[in-house]
């Protein structure tokens, strides 16, 4: 193949074209082949524009690409174009301890990542099995996992903000290192989406303390059934390993071949668990893991006599790809989820399958998420063999989806995958992604062809039904969604709310309520999920949570704070730096869309890679894309322990730099504040929460750390840091001005310093440290007034690039674009969306 000319304005050093180097490129760690026209190396945001551009005045597609480790085909030229390698953008460029924060370039190696952040105290969890050589931007195009993710979380987790080159080669930002900021989040969104939105040249990323301590241990099992009830228990009994997993006898017994680490080769099945916190708590929670192990049929339990120890398992475990080669000339590796209580049948119906289609497999897989990975172990250039390989991968991917889990847990669509998105979604979500692929990039410039098929059936929508009085209350999304079909054909405004003590919007023609949409619909503890009717009040699921030993990690500061209007406005307490928020802890929603379309967003699964993540659209969307009829959530167990430190300070700012003195001990901890008491007085508080041994180790380090700036013991409170935030929003009047400011927690200091005296004097505050959030509320005053003191807090925070969103006050402000007081850099992509949801603007 002769090498092809282009008239680029770029050097041969940055756009490669010699059909001899473009070989290499033309597949990743999977199956799928296609050859790019060039590959082109930037060095800056600048660059990735600049190429964009030229590409789309040539017609040429453009497809990004990290390390080539993907294994589904995401980072392969399937349609020829240009492929964008970001290994030249490999700069840490901060990492914060005091924020517990970063920003990094897409070029950097997970591993890289990681162990900068562990030299400052800290941790980033997503670790897939490539992470030796993965680089952080395909790791956010893939939304990567990895063993801790069980505990941790996934990519999507600790990425607040994206620096993006969109489709028209515009730079934009969403999101950044202040949390909860009021913008659709469009970089949940990006995250995951496989570099068919836009091409990430920065990412801001959140760290968490490094444990100090860990136990690893390695448990034999006399059946993969066995091994897969094992962990059900475990889950089902509240307990959270940092890691649960899975591998079988012949994975075993090829890496031990392959890399010697002592595996128990005899044994059908072994599980890997691994325990993190204080040293002084790992020994309680080793043994009582172990006592289910063996009550489960677990044999032969070894723990790890220390870190060489642990680490040579582990590198049993992240060699396996490697081992497989001594048996066969490939293998094909399948990714699905399925909830973890049903990972023993759904094994035994897998194995059933291969043993059908005669195919020698191998388990490796994360059990403590549910995401299987069948080893296929196969010959390439078999052509009769492939076809048994993707007739069973067939089979295997029909049982997940049968069992409400997903076609990909971590590994993406991609083209591997894209032909079961539509046995895996309905028409109208197939659609709904569509419309979202078609507002960031109309022209289907970047990596065309992955994740959705070209062809989507026609989505089903519900006829118009437009009820005829001023307000309506439906019981089904089915309902929800004729009418606000209806409305859309009248072009009649609508808002919704949970109850008619919510408020009534003057400019809305009805006011839909969804206190109707009541009540939990499924509650699986084995799972640690609970799918609940949003119009359900969030103190009555609290309740039933807590009666079964459950939380869901959020609070309502209102008794009839429902959970869909939680969600729909975002309000995440103090607790989320221990649990996450909102954006962190939701699975799946159900929603009626504007035009009649019936969606269900996400899958009640922990990893779930199929698709956009349309969930994360619709927290924070305030009612304005579609009315929310359920909510399925991430549980934790509740805690055995809880202490709150409280300690007298000075003023506000002493608050904020005690408390942020303390950030590199924050494990357990779920809330830092500084509040007035009631004399007046100020202090900071510290609500830690766990296991008893946790909670009173980091209490210990708490205290020596503040004893280190001069303050002294203080005492123990008897409400939580997350109470006494419910209690201060509660206070709000319903004349009063509620504001909630954002900004980078690391600027929490200076952004108290630049506020204006007055600003500060007349307004009652609360500061959740750690998250970087202040919370004030104004008394009643002329609206003139209120206005002055919002735009006096607003200001600072933008400089610091922040924010001051207004959460209640009059209806002249609610209703104004001060409100929000921010324009996001990619507006026009949400109102795109909004339009394709909302075609007659109907919702207010």
């Amino acid at each position: 193949m002769s090498e092809r000319s282009f008239d680029a304005p770029f050097s041969r050093d940055q756009l490669i074209t010699d059909p001899s180097e473009l070989v290499v490129y033309e597949i990743d760690a999977g199956f799928d082949r296609g050859r790019p026209d060039a590959v082109f190396y930037p060095e800056s945001a600048a660059d990735v524009s600049l190429l964009v551009r030229w590409a789309r005045d040539a017609r040429l597609p453009v497809v990004a690409r990290g390390a080539g480790t993907g294994l589904s085909g995401g980072a392969v030229a399937e349609r020829g174009g240009v492929i964008v390698e970001f290994a030249r953008m490999n700069r840490i460029l901060e990492l914060n301890p005091l924020g517990r924060n970063g920003i990094v370039q897409p070029g950097v190696v997970n591993l890289a990542l990681d162990a900068a952040a562990k030299k400052l105290g800290l941790y980033y969890p997503p670790d897939p099995s490539s992470g030796r050589s993965s680089l952080l931007g395909g790791n956010i195009g893939e939304n990567a996992g990895g063993p801790h993710c069980f505990k941790y979380g996934v990519t999507a987790n600790y990425i607040t903000g994206l620096e993006a080159v969109l489709a028209d080669g515009r730079i934009i930002r969403t999101g950044g290192q202040a949390f909860d900021i009021p913008e659709l989040d469009l970089t949940g969104l990006i995250v995951g989406s496989e570099g068919t939105l836009a091409l990430v040249t920065e990412a801001s990323i959140r760290l968490i303390r490094n444990p100090p301590a860990v136990k690893t241990m390695m448990v034999s099992f006399r059946s993969d059934e066995a091994a897969g009830a094992a962990v059900s228990a475990i889950i089902a009994a509240g307990l959270t390993p940092a890691t649960l997993e899975m591998m079988d006898q012949k994975v075993m017994g090829m890496i031990e071949a392959y890399v010697r680490v002592g595996l128990p080769v005899e044994a059908q099945a072994a599980l890997i668990v691994e325990v993190d916190g204080y040293a002084q708590s790992l020994d309680s929670q080793v043994k009582e893991i172990a006592e289910l192990l063996v009550a489960h049929g677990g044999y032969d339990l070894r723990i790890a006599a220390g870190e060489e120890e642990r680490q040579r398992i582990w590198y049993g475990r992240k060699s396996a790809a490697g081992a497989f080669s001594r048996l066969a000339p490939a293998f094909y590796l399948v990714d699905v989820t399925v909830p973890r209580s049903r990972l023993a049948e759904t094994l035994h119906e897998i194995a059933a399958v291969l043993a059908r289609y005669n195919l020698e497999t191998g388990h490796v897989f994360h059990a403590g998420d549910g995401n299987l990975h069948p080893c296929i172990l196969c010959d390439p250039r078999n052509t009769e063999q492939m076809e048994r390989v993707f007739a069973a991968t067939h089979e295997i991917v029909a049982i997940c989806i049968a069992k409400d889990g997903s076609i990909t847990g971590e590994h993406g669509v991609g083209i591997e995958k894209r032909q079961h998105m539509p046995a895996m979604y309905t028409a109208a979500e197939l659609a709904a992604m569509r419309d979202v692929k078609q507002a960031f990039d109309p022209d289907n410039l970047l990596n065309p062809g992955k994740i959705l098929p070209d062809d989507l059936p026609a989505p089903v929508r519900m006829a118009g039904a437009a009820p005829k009085g001023e307000s309506a209350a439906p019981s089904t999304a089915e309902e929800a969604a004729a009418i606000l079909a209806g409305c859309t054909v009248e072009r009649r405004r609508v808002h919704i709310a949970s109850t008619e003590r919510s408020g009534r919007r003057l400019d809305a023609a009805l006011q839909l309520f969804t206190h109707r949409l009541r009540g939990v619909l499924t509650f699986a503890p084995d799972d640690l999920v609970v799918t609940v009717a949003a119009g359900t009040p969030f103190h009555e699921l609290a309740e039933l949570l807590a009666a079964h030993g459950f939380q869901a990690s959020f609070a309502a500061p209102w008794p009839d704070a429902t959970v869909g209007g939680l969600l729909a406005s975002n309000l995440n307490a103090p607790l989320r730096m221990r649990y996450g928020g909102w954006r962190d802890n939701v699975l799946a929603v159900t929603v009626a869309l504007p035009d009649g379309r019936v969606i269900r967003a996400g899958r009640p699964v922990v990893k779930n890679v199929a698709g956009y993540d349309l969930t994360k659209l619709f927290i924070g969307s305030h009612g304005t894309l579609g009315l929310i009829a359920d909510v399925t959530l991430k549980l934790t167990p509740l805690p055995r322990l809880r202490r709150t430190l409280s300690l007298p300070v000075e003023s506000p700012l002493q608050g904020v730099e005690w408390a942020q003195a303390t950030a590199l001990r924050w494990l357990m901890t779920a809330g830092v504040a500084i509040a007035q008491d009631e004399a007046g007085g100020w202090r900071v508080l510290f609500t830690v929460e766990g296991l008893p041994e946790d909670v009173d180790a980091e209490c210990e380090e708490l205290t020596a750390a503040l004893r280190q700036v001069g303050a002294d013991c203080g005492d123990e409170a008897r409400f939580t840091v997350t109470a006494r935030w419910c209690a201060h929003l509660a206070a709000a009047s319903d004349d009063d001005l509620l504001v909630r400011v954002g900004v980078p927690p690391q600027h929490l200091a200076l952004y108290w310093r630049m506020l204006p005296e007055d600003v500060q004097r007349s307004g009652s505050w609360l500061i959740d440290a750690a998250s970087g959030l202040l919370f004030v509320r104004w008394p009643q005053n002329d609206v003139a007034m209120l206005r002055n003191f919002l735009q006096g807090a607003r200001q600072p925070a933008l400089a610091l690039r922040g924010y001051a969103a207004v959460l209640a006050g009059p209806e002249e402000i609610m209703t104004g674009p001060e409100r929000w007081g921010w324009r996001a850099d990619a507006d026009d992509i949400a109102q795109a969306i909004r339009r394709r949801w909302d075609p007659s603007g109907i919702l207010t």
